[in-house]
């Protein structure tokens, strides 16, 4: 049986969905459109990471207009392709780019990245979860910065329902391949379901080979299960200037707010 090439939906004011598949998007002959720039710091880069709970809870689209547009990239996972969300990031956003892990009839589920710049690297990834046979999605992204390096963003949501860790060290071994071929620097976010002591640890020992830090937040407010927090926020390359959770009921997750010096 031939899997299915993966892609990721990219959504823009003004023009239509495009389905973009992996690579560098200028040798893959897909257009970057608006023309490139780079993605604007003025020396900060402030970035929200946030699953929306597929924005089935009020106020979610409040708390992204408060907070999402005070970043420029926002990283979303459980995102569903509604027209009320797509609205707000094709009119904040250069570029929106969704991997489709779930497709129904009227909507896609999957992670979401919103940027103020187009990337200029696109891989989509998708992880099936191996009881409910459902899709988990995470995405690669680079984007030029103003210093003249480039940013690799990666947006996961890691599998949840396995017996062990092996599928779960399946899905980051892609993307750890991918950090560790990349000479700039590099933010990787999201929800990793790191519910177990296994699952951390080899989150943990993940982020160590790729040579990534973890963001620490001195008020925890992320949400946890069996006591360990589920979202997490890594980098490298970068300075935390800082780093905080957004308490709110719009969603069953808090928004992990990050604000770094973005010059070296």
């Amino acid at each position: 049986m031939v899997r299915k090439k993966n892609f990721s939906m990219r959504y823009a004011a003004g023009l239509p969905a495009e389905r973009i598949f992996p690579g560098v998007l200028a040798d893959t002959g897909q257009l970057i459109t608006p023309p490139l720039q780079s993605l604007p710091t003025n020396g900060a880069l402030s970035v929200m990471v946030w699953n929306i709970f597929k924005q089935q809870r009020t106020n979610w689209l409040n708390v992204l207009k408060k907070y999402g547009l005070e970043s420029q990239l926002v990283l979303l996972q459980e995102a569903q392709t509604t027209p009320e969300l797509l609205h707000f990031a094709t009119s904040n956003y250069l570029a929106t780019d969704q991997v489709p892990a779930i497709v129904m009839p009227q909507y896609s589920l999957g992670v979401m990245t919103l940027s103020c710049a187009n990337p200029i690297y696109c891989c989509p990834l998708r992880e099936r979860e191996p009881l409910l046979r459902l899709s988990k999605s995470a995405l690669v992204t680079v984007y030029p910065l103003d210093d003249g390096r480039q940013l690799m963003v990666v947006n996961i949501h890691a599998v949840n329902f396995s017996i062990g860790v092996d599928i779960y060290k399946q899905q980051l071994k892609p993307i750890g391949e991918q950090i560790l071929q990349h000479k700039g620097p590099v933010i990787l976010a999201g929800d990793f379901n790191a519910w177990s002591r296994q699952r951390l640890h080899s989150l943990y020992r993940f982020s160590t080979l790729t040579g990534l830090q973890e963001v620490r937040f001195s008020r925890d407010w992320r949400k946890k299960a069996f006591g360990r927090p589920l979202d997490f926020v890594f980098y490298r390359g970068l300075q935390v200037e800082e780093a905080s959770v957004l308490v709110t009921e719009a969603s069953d997750h808090n928004p992990l707010l990050v604000r770094f010096h973005a010059n070296p």
